[in-house]
C-alpha cells in the first residue's frame, strides 16, 4: 500500500511513523507513506494556501488551486483508490470502513485546518469524507495519523501475530473479552479458572460469553 498525505504540517505527522507497528511495516516495505506540504503547491507570496470566506465570518477556508494542483500531480503518476479528505463532518470512523480501506493499494489523505477547504474541492476531488468523532481539532494531522494506524495494521504480515488483528473489538461488532496474563492471582483477584484448563472449546466458549456481556455492557448499540 502506498499513502501519500497532503498537509501544512508535515512535521507533525511524521513522528508516529519513526516508531511502532507502523515503523516495522514500513521497514518491511508492505506499506510507504509519503508527505506533501501543500505550500510548495502555491505561487502567491508568503506561500499563501488559505483566503478570507466568501460572504465574510470568522476563520480563513484553504484554497483550492494548491490542493488541486498537489492531488493532479499525484493522479498522473498512478490511480487512487481513495481520495480521502479528514473532516468532523464526514463519515465516522469505524473498524469495517478501516478493513476495506485497507485492502487499497493507494490512498490520499488530505489534512484540513481553519475553516476547512473550499467546497470545491470536495465536490471535484474527494472521494471518501472521514471523520474520527464528534469534536473539532486543530488540524487534520492527528485525525489521519489515527487512519493510517488502523488500516496498517490490518495489513497481512504487519502484526507478528496475524490473527491478532481478527480478534480485536468490533471486528465482528463486538468488544473484545476480558484479557489476563500471570500471575494467576494478585491481591485476592484470580483467573477464570477455564482460561488455565487448557480446554480451548470451553475457552473460547468463555471468551465468546464474555464478549457478548460486555458489549451488552458498554455497548449495546453494536447489537442492534
Amino acid at each position: 500500500m502506498r499513502i501519500d498525505i497532503i498537509t501544512v504540517l508535515p512535521e507533525l505527522l511524521k513522528s508516529p511513523f519513526e516508531a511502532s507497528i507502523m515503523k516495522r511495516a514500513i521497514e518491511k516495505q508492505l506499506v510507504s507513506v509519503h508527505f506533501h506540504n501543500l505550500r510548495d503547491y502555491t505561487e502567491l507570496s508568503y506561500n499563501q494556501i488559505d483566503d478570507y470566506q466568501y460572504g465574510g465570518g470568522a476563520g480563513m477556508v484553504m484554497m483550492i488551486e494548491p490542493i488541486d494542483k498537489c492531488i493532479s500531480k499525484l493522479k498522473l503518476e498512478r490511480h487512487y483508490d481513495h481520495i480521502i479528505y479528514m473532516t468532523p463532518d464526514g463519515e465516522t470512523l469505524n473498524q469495517s470502513m478501516a478493513n476495506s480501506i485497507s485492502l487499497s493499494g493507494n490512498i490520499i489523505i488530505l489534512c484540513g485546518h481553519y475553516k476547512g477547504v473550499d467546497q470545491r474541492v470536495r465536490d471535484l476531488l474527494i472521494t471518501k469524507e472521514i471523520s474520527i468523532g464528534d469534536y473539532v481539532l486543530s488540524g487534520g494531522e492527528l485525525a489521519a495519523g489515527i487512519l493510517c494506524d488502523t488500516i496498517i495494521r490490518l495489513i497481512p504480515g504487519v502484526l507478528n501475530n496475524e490473527t491478532s488483528a481478527l480478534t480485536d473489538s468490533f471486528q465482528d461488532n463486538l468488544l473484545a473479552p476480558a484479557v489476563y496474563t500471570r500471575p494467576a492471582e494478585y491481591k485476592g483477584l484470580k483467573v477464570p479458572e477455564v482460561l488455565t484448563s487448557g480446554d480451548f472449546g470451553k475457552i473460547e466458549a468463555w471468551r465468546e460469553k464474555s464478549a457478548l456481556e460486555r458489549t451488552q455492557e458498554r455497548r449495546p448499540d453494536l447489537l442492534e
